[in-house]
């Protein structure tokens, strides 16, 4: 089956689906965008002015990898953040935001076949949907395991069977994730790194809501890896500066992973990738070496996380995220809850079936809504307030 085939079978990408669903309903009052996760806090100061001192370097051809410049930042931010050295030379390579490098991961590290058969790249579910069209484009299948409840917001890979298992060329995990907010603690990472030695997958791990959390900075795959001495050709490691730093229009990121795995997507990028700009380059890496603009950031989203804890006190459909700012809220019909909100006081959220797949127990996202966390705090209270009672308090 061609690849245009086998992307007609996807559901119609979320928005579009989101603006269809509202299509007709005149609004109960200004619209409150809660639906995408879009950073609107202030981003960092000095980037404008670099982008301005640099701007002549438009007029030549960026390297595709990064500058070295740029891939030392990264170095030494994985360092101070996670206690690895990566190589700047070999382990890392510039992005145009976690997107991208999500989806070429696939084209450039799904075999056309595991042990004889199509491969199976591991899915969590719900999940960010460019996780299913890589899997896709590599000509594998994709396994959507759910991320409930039950499961701490988290995928159970170690409970697929052991055919499926064998087959897996690639596994996705996103922590904090979205839309759950859930933290993948030291021993979950660990225990999945040990699952691809045993079955001979690699891990690819989105961690571009690292720097947004509650209680304690999340565990990342490469720290973990290094402490466990697992094979480093098993761990990718994907971030931007998209929310820990409020520019996703700098559409700036990285990968980094084994010199083995980061070669294979090096030579895929320079045939079809696009590098970043060099101006964009150059703040980037400053960027990534400031701190102080992340603390404040994150200070902004406790005050938030405090609202909304305070506003959904007692009820049991709000489990407060442990990082992001995504809240992930029960309400029995997504799509319902959509609509009512958006009729009554003109606040768009996601239904939650749309970030997820049909299975064996249904939609694992269907009884929700995900409400970003974007606009200002006391914009945020009222909209919050107007969202209890509009669904919990009846």
């Amino acid at each position: 089956m061609a690849f245009p085939e086998r992307l007609s079978g996807l559901p119609e990408y979320v928005f579009p689906r989101l603006r269809r669903l509202i299509a007709g309903i005149e609004p109960g009052g200004p619209e409150v965008d809660l639906s995408i996760g879009a950073p609107r806090h202030p981003f960092p100061a000095f980037v404008p002015g670099i982008i301005a001192r640099t701007a002549g370097d438009f007029g030549r051809y960026p390297p595709n990898d990064g500058t070295p410049a740029l891939r030392e930042a990264v170095s030494d931010w994985i360092r101070r953040h996670h206690g690895v050295q990566v190589s700047p030379a070999d382990e890392i390579m510039a992005l145009n935001g976690t997107r991208e490098g999500l989806f070429n991961a696939g084209l450039a590290l799904c075999p056309e076949e595991k042990r004889g058969r199509r491969p199976v790249v591991l899915v969590p579910n719900p999940f960010y949907q460019v996780y299913a069209v890589s899997a896709l484009a590599a000509f594998a299948e994709p396994v959507y395991v759910p991320a409930t409840r039950e499961s701490g917001f988290l995928p159970d890979y170690a409970a697929l069977p052991p055919d499926v298992l064998d087959r897996a060329a690639l596994a996705f995990v996103c922590s904090p994730s979205n839309p759950q907010g859930a933290v993948a603690p030291e021993d979950y990472l660990a225990d999945l790194l040990a699952l691809a030695e045993k079955h001979d997958f690699r891990v690819l791990s989105d961690e571009c809501y690292h720097d947004i959390w509650r209680n304690a900075p999340p565990p990342g795959l490469l720290g973990v890896r290094e402490r466990i001495g697992a094979d480093p050709e098993r761990a990718l490691m994907f971030h931007s500066l998209s929310k820990r730093s409020n520019l996703p229009g700098l559409r700036s990121g990285f990968v980094a992973g084994g010199a083995g795995a980061m070669a294979r997507i090096r030579r895929l990028r320079a045939y079809a990738g696009a590098p970043l700009p060099l101006p964009i380059q150059h703040a980037s890496a400053a960027v990534w070496a400031d701190e102080r603009h992340v603390e404040e950031n994150r200070a902004l989203y406790l005050e938030k996380y405090r609202i909304a804890d305070e506003v959904f006190a007692g009820l049991a459909a709000h489990v407060p995220p442990e990082g992001g700012f995504f809240l992930w809220l029960e309400v029995g019909d997504g799509e319902a809850a959509a609509r009512e909100l958006w009729r009554r006081h003109g606040i768009k959220v996601l239904p939650g079936a749309y970030l997820a797949r049909e299975g064996e127990e249904g939609n694992p996202g269907r009884a929700f809504i995900r409400v970003a966390m974007v606009v200002p705090a006391g914009a945020l209270k009222v909209a919050l307030e107007q969202i209890r009672s509009t669904l919990f308090d009846k």
